[in-house]
């Protein structure tokens, strides 16, 4: 499948993590983290990445991880929204606070992250995880 096919199935539901990867050119390079709920305070698992393919800035959450996990993404923003979702509706409402909320309140982090990240050293990667807030 190429890239173009790829997305066009993205625009009806979530891409897995396996997928955007998947998309990426061979010289696209990115850092990315999954932080557990010790890290932020959501229950669940918030991946963060630098510049992943031609959309904005955003975090991704999953309940668990692995393979084709279920998973809704969250634009970075002051007030962030959900853009995609693969959870079902019934459970999004309760799932999707937390993690805006947490957005909401790193945002500005996340969004320099996001766009000079991969050109930070492991230490400057180290210190913007353990300066992101809590829930």
């Amino acid at each position: 499948m190429n890239v173009h096919e790829t997305i066009a199935v993205w625009i009806d539901r979530e891409p897995t993590l396996d997928e955007e990867i998947g998309a990426l050119g061979d010289e696209d390079t990115f850092e990315m983290a999954n932080l557990s709920e010790d890290q932020t305070g959501v229950p669940g698992t918030i991946f963060i990445s630098t510049a992943m393919g031609s959309h904005g800035p955003r975090v991704k959450y999953f309940r668990k991880t692995g393979p084709g996990q279920p998973s809704f993404s969250v634009a970075v923003a002051s007030e962030p929204r959900v853009l995609a979702s693969s959870i079902p509706d019934r459970d999004l409402a309760g799932l999707a606070q937390p993690v805006l909320e947490w957005t909401r309140l790193n945002h500005e982090a996340l969004a320099r992250f996001w766009w000079e990240g991969r050109y930070w050293s492991d230490s400057e990667v180290t210190a913007f995880k353990a300066a992101l807030r809590r829930l």
